[in-house]
Parts: C-alpha cells; sequence; structure tokens
C-alpha cells in the first residue's frame, strides 16, 4: 500500500533501461547502476511529487533537492515499467465467445461467425457494455492508451462510432482511446466510403481498412491514401493476415506510400505473409516499407491462434511476421492484443503483459531481450502519436505499474496478479470485471 500523501519516495526500483530517459536522470548516464547478466535494467529511486515524477536517482545516491522528509516505499528491486500502450484492438468484437463461438478456429468461419452476430445483436448497449467491459480490463492491468478497429460499413458503423465517441469521452480521464474505420478497401470506391473518410477528419480518427489480393488493388489503395492526404488523416491497414505468399498487401501499400509520397503515420497490422515469402521478396518489401516510414504492429496471439489451421492436423507455422528483421532494418515495430474472447481469438484478457509474454515465446523476443519491452510501451506511444506515453521521466506524470517482479524471469513466469498500478502516483482499483456483467447479453448460465 502506498502512502495518501502526494509526496513520497519509491526507493530500490528496477527500470527497464530502454524505457527509462537516461538524460532525466539525476546524474550522468555513465553512473547509472546497472543489474542483470544483460544490463536490463537500471537500478533508481524515483521521487513522486504532486502525481509527476520529480526526481530519478541513481541507488546510492542522495536527491539533487527535497522538500523535507518525505514516506519511502522500499520496492526491494521489484520491477517499475511505464503504463503500456495497446494500439491494435476489436473492442466492438469482444466478449461475443459464449453466444457466437468460432465453430472450427479458422479466420473464414471467424467473419462469419462476428458478422452472423453483428447483425443479430450489436445495437448500441450491446456494443457499449462490450466495450467497457474491455476498458475496465485494460485499465486494471495497467494501459493507459488503446487505439481499436471498429467495423465502419452502413449503419452498423453509424451505431459503433457512436458508442465509442461516447466512451472516449467518458473514459477520458483515465484511458486515451483511438479509433481506426475498419472496412474492406472496396468500400473507399463508393460515396460511402468518401462519407466515412469525411466522419474520419469530423471525429478525430484514423482512416483504415483491409487489403485484400484482388484485381483493384491499385484503384483502391490510390484512393484511400487520396482520401487521407486531402482530410490529413493517418492510415492503419490490416495487411496479409494469411499465410499465403502470393499475398503482398504490405509491399502494396508501401509502394503507394511512396508514389502518393504521403506524409502521414501509416500503420499495416498482421503482415503475416511476410514470414513465408522468398528471400529476395521479404528484402525488396522490407525496404519499401522502410523508404514508406510505416510501424508495423504484430497481433502474437490471435495470429497464432487463427493462422495454419486445419482440423485434426497441427500447424506448421507460428503464423507472426519477420519481427527482427524489420526491427533490424530500422523499422519501428509494436505488439498488441488484437481480439478478446471473440470468433477471431478465444481467449485474452486486455492485458498488455500477457502479449508481451506471449510474443517473447512466440516470436523469440529473448537472448537478448534488449529494448524489445519497448513494443508495448514506447514504440506503439510514438505510432500512436503520444511522446510522453511508454516511458520514464522526470516531468511526466507518475504512470507507472510496480511489479514485485525483479527481471525478465521472474516478470514472465507468473501472471503478475498482484502488480499496482499507478495514476498520477497515485494507486488505482485494480480489480477486474466480473463476467457476471455481460451475462444477460450473452444469455450465459454457466
Amino acid at each position: 500500500m502506498l502512502p495518501s500523501t502526494s509526496n513520497y519516495l519509491l526507493k530500490n526500483g528496477r527500470v527497464p533501461t530502454s524505457l527509462l530517459e537516461m538524460k532525466s536522470i539525476a546524474s550522468s548516464a555513465s553512473t547509472v547502476a546497472t543489474t542483470g547478466s544483460e544490463n536490463n535494467f537500471c537500478l533508481v529511486d524515483l521521487e513522486i511529487a504532486a502525481g509527476t515524477i520529480a526526481q530519478i536517482i541513481p541507488v546510492g545516491r542522495k536527491p539533487v533537492s527535497s522538500s523535507g522528509d518525505i514516506p519511502v516505499v522500499d520496492l526491494h528491486r521489484g520491477l517499475v515499467w511505464p503504463c503500456f500502450v495497446d494500439m491494435h484492438t476489436h473492442l466492438d468484437k469482444g466478449h461475443i465467445w459464449e453466444r457466437s463461438p468460432n465453430p472450427d478456429g479458422t479466420f473464414a468461419s471467424a467473419i462469419e461467425a462476428v458478422g452472423a452476430d453483428a447483425q443479430k445483436n450489436w445495437n448500441a448497449e450491446d456494443v457499449y457494455r462490450r466495450m467497457e467491459f474491455g476498458l475496465k480490463c485494460s485499465y486494471a492491468h495497467g494501459t493507459k492508451a488503446i487505439r481499436t478497429h471498429i467495423d465502419s460499413a452502413g449503419k452498423q458503423g453509424t451505431v459503433s462510432w457512436g458508442v465509442f465517441e461516447a466512451l472516449q469521452a467518458e473514459w477520458g480521464d483515465r484511458l486515451i482511446l483511438q479509433a481506426v474505420s475498419l472496412v474492406s478497401l472496396d468500400y473507399f470506391l463508393t460515396p460511402a466510403g468518401e462519407k466515412l473518410a469525411d466522419r474520419m477528419a469530423q471525429t478525430g480518427g484514423i482512416l483504415g481498412g483491409v487489403a485484400y489480393i484482388n484485381p483493384d488493388l491499385d484503384k483502391q489503395l490510390d484512393r484511400v491514401f487520396a482520401l487521407a492526404k486531402e482530410r490529413n488523416l493517418n492510415l492503419d491497414f490490416h495487411t496479409d493476415e494469411n499465410d499465403d505468399p502470393d499475398s503482398v498487401t504490405l509491399r502494396e501499400v508501401a509502394k503507394t506510400a511512396i508514389r502518393h509520397q504521403f506524409s502521414g503515420q501509416i500503420i499495416c497490422g498482421h503482415c503475416c505473409s511476410l514470414a513465408v515469402q522468398p528471400p529476395d521478396l521479404v528484402t525488396e518489401t522490407i525496404a519499401l516499407v522502410k523508404e514508406a516510414n510505416i510501424g508495423i504492429v504484430s497481433l502474437p496471439m490471435c495470429n497464432l491462434y487463427l493462422q495454419d489451421r486445419e482440423s485434426q492436423r497441427t500447424p506448421r507455422w507460428r503464423g507472426v511476421t519477420l519481427l527482427h528483421e524489420l526491427k533490424a532494418a530500422g523499422i519501428p515495430v509494436a505488439v498488441a492484443s488484437d481480439n478478446c474472447r471473440d470468433p477471431f481469438y478465444g481467449f485474452g484478457d486486455h492485458d498488455v503483459l500477457e502479449v508481451f509474454n506471449m510474443a517473447v515465446r512466440i516470436a523469440h523476443l529473448d537472448r537478448p531481450y534488449g529494448d524489445w519491452p519497448c513494443t508495448v510501451t514506447k514504440t506503439p506511444a510514438d505510432l500512436m502519436g503520444l511522446p510522453k506515453l511508454g516511458r520514464i521521466a522526470v516531468g511526466l506524470p507518475a504512470d507507472l505499474i510496480l511489479f514485485k517482479a525483479r527481471n525478465f524471469s521472474e516478470l514472465l513466469s507468473r501472471a503478475q496478479g498482484d502488480r499496482t498500478v499507478l495514476r498520477q502516483g497515485k494507486e488505482i482499483d485494480t480489480t477486474l470485471p466480473d463476467y457476471r456483467e455481460l451475462d444477460d447479453l450473452l444469455a450465459t448460465e454457466i
């Protein structure tokens, strides 16, 4: 339990080095004590004053100045992280598994099941309550910012965007919420697609959609980029969520961005097929992505669940994109939750620590861990235009997660349900919402 005062000292905390703004430490970076076999952490004291980080002091050094004696909380070398940033979710689909499970776990069945559920059930109350349930989970686990994709075609789009805007306002003091339009790209060749772009401009949304290989892909991409440039919108695409080596929509998005000299932010999610393409095509695509200044977000849990699934057959690959190769080329890469308890992914709890934990296992983000913690903090924050989130620095709000775990082995070997989450220096209630809150929506009896 933290002190009730607004000023106190968090003593003996281990901060992942990649998440610490070294220039804000009260001594030269070279004097900061590092711990662990790979120097992954800095051992520091954090002075919290009026909701902000007032000082970051290497352990063993005295504060530069202090307003007298203040309470001290000894973290006993427990890890201190900034709050998480979850940059690719589908809150409007979440938590429908019990009423609309995926019958065989395939991508095609997921699309069919979600479509049928939406047509039958997705009124404003249903969408609101399920989306808010997801927000409650995210907040309790320590997330500060979320970007969600919203099914945006037709009347359903009107309903779901209205719900999102209401929740964005109601949760504005707790979560930063962004939203992306989600339609197939042929939608933008219609008058309805232009109206959708207008709405994104009016509401501060991000223009996005799913890119499929088809004869009109060039025309569709040119139209989307034109709409975005005319309205000064950023772009966020679903690309190549499959194991088809001939699926090259990531490459085509990059080529279109270069052709249009697009200066806004572009994100491409999934990019699974890159991992099964021949080396020369991979090299070409990565070079184009780098030139086009595209950020990549991988969704390791959902892709592991859906990709290469066939009945009575063991999957042959993990579904994730080439995170190491992309990062080595200087391309910003992030990982995120994606779907949660819906036909696209039957599990999940909106816990970004679980996402990072699974990503480490699936994509080998260890040996060394290096700056991979940035994939769920600093990098997605930067890609979302939130440069003060996902890092620990003097002057920033004390939005922190305190773990008893002292290293990556301890952090990633247990669920960390006893974490402490701070918002502006104050401990929040981390009680998760009860699934029974949704029983009447799902007609569930356990």
